[in-house]
């Protein structure tokens, strides 16, 4: 089972975002402090739990958390800085929210960057070695994944329901066909020639 800090004494947050790749849709971040002896052997990478496992740990990581937070940076926001930035900002503002501050951050990933006056630690693949990474990136997955089915059902031609705004073909093949949003993000590479896709709305 995955340790939820690297130091027992010291109240640490696990940070973690989702949607850095999507071409739709918000980068949103979690931040999590658990118990200094929380464990669960179901905690892991959101990416390797199904959405009911998600949905469940969901549940226990709010009831069992001394602290949580969700931050969404949007579209135009990512737009206008990039997105590795609009990530950083996303996890900074899901720290700031906390209701307990934080004396260290465990931040997955290789590098980060903030204005936070706080200790931090990059963990790579933090998310399937530390507990409190892997609750923040359920709890950024399923955030997102049900604003994604939100915002689905005002622009269902793009199914975002099914591909929570990624790359895959049916989303470019609905971009080709109806254009875009203002859920897109304008600065990433929506289709291979970007000179004939229209504006949806």
């Amino acid at each position: 089972m995955l340790p939820a800090r690297l130091d027992p004494q010291r109240i640490e947050a696990g940070c973690d975002e989702v949607g850095r790749g999507c071409l739709a849709g918000p980068v949103v971040a979690a931040a999590v402090i658990l118990p200094a002896d929380f464990k669960h052997p179901d905690l892991n990478d959101s990416k390797q739990l199904t959405p009911k496992k998600r949905h469940e740990l969901l549940g226990i990581i709010k009831r069992e958390a001394e602290a949580y937070a969700v931050s969404f940076v949007e579209p135009a926001i990512i737009d206008r800085s990039n997105i590795l930035l609009a990530s950083f900002k996303a996890m900074e503002r899901a720290v700031n929210r906390l209701s307990i501050q934080p004396e260290h951050l465990l931040i997955d990933g290789n590098r980060f960057k903030s204005q936070l006056n706080i200790d931090y630690t990059c963990i790579v693949k933090g998310d399937s070695k530390n507990a409190s990474i892997a609750a923040a990136s359920i709890l950024a997955k399923v955030y997102r994944d049900e604003y994604m089915g939100m915002i689905d059902q005002e622009f269902p031609m793009y199914g975002w329901k099914r591909n929570v705004g990624y790359p895959t073909a049916d989303h470019r093949h609905a971009i080709k066909e109806f254009g875009t949003t203002k859920y897109h993000r304008m600065s990433f590479r929506l289709l291979p020639d970007q000179l004939h896709i229209p504006f949806a709305y």
